[in-house]
């Protein structure tokens, strides 16, 4: 997956000592995984989620 520079620049902000993340690709994952759960929750208010999910 190619991820434009610029918002590599912004995820490295919060990886390292000082920042939340240990390295980038954790930063990746929780910021994907948070994001997963909003559109659940947005699909979920509308009616789009199955009982399976």
């Amino acid at each position: 997956m190619e991820v434009p520079a610029e918002l590599l620049n912004d995820i490295d902000k919060h990886v390292g000592e000082d920042g939340k993340f240990v390295n980038r690709s954790e930063a990746i994952r929780a910021s994907v995984r948070k994001t997963l759960d909003v559109l659940d929750d947005i699909d979920e208010r509308q009616g789009r989620l199955d009982d399976d999910q």
